[in-house]
């Protein structure tokens, strides 16, 4: 099953650190095939900078996100991002919010590629459209 991975699952999956919270989540991934947003993969790679993350860690970083596929930036995906913006702002939804535009492009991928979102993030949570895992 194809699957678009948010930020904070994908995260976790790589983390020696368990997060109970996130085992659900990090439990569906094996054996499927995981899709990134390009803003998940500028989130995952920021956040190893912000933490100083040693080559080892950035390399295996480096390598889940390359056993993945990054959903790329068309203009099929501009027109994605802006239909579920106006679909959000119309029903008052967060993700219309210029404070939730990483997230709102999250969830468009999701959308646009038509594969189930996977995160524990609420603020996903009734987006039109947009389906879960």
């Amino acid at each position: 099953m194809r699957l678009l991975v948010d930020t904070g699952a994908f995260s976790a999956a790589l983390s020696r650190k368990r997060r109970p919270e996130l085992e659900p989540l990090v439990a569906v991934l094996p054996g499927n095939q995981l899709h990134l947003a390009a803003q998940t993969v500028a989130e995952l790679r920021y956040g190893a900078l912000l933490a100083g993350w040693a080559a080892s860690r950035v390399a295996r970083l480096e390598d889940a996100i390359q056993a993945a596929t990054v959903i790329p930036v068309t203009d099929a995906l501009f027109t994605a991002v802006a239909r579920l913006r106006f679909d959000c702002r119309a029903v008052g939804h967060p993700l219309a919010d210029r404070v939730h535009r990483d997230d709102l492009w999250i969830a468009a991928a999701s959308i646009h590629v038509q594969a189930p979102l996977v995160t524990a993030d609420r603020v996903f949570r009734g987006a039109p459209g947009l389906r879960f895992r």
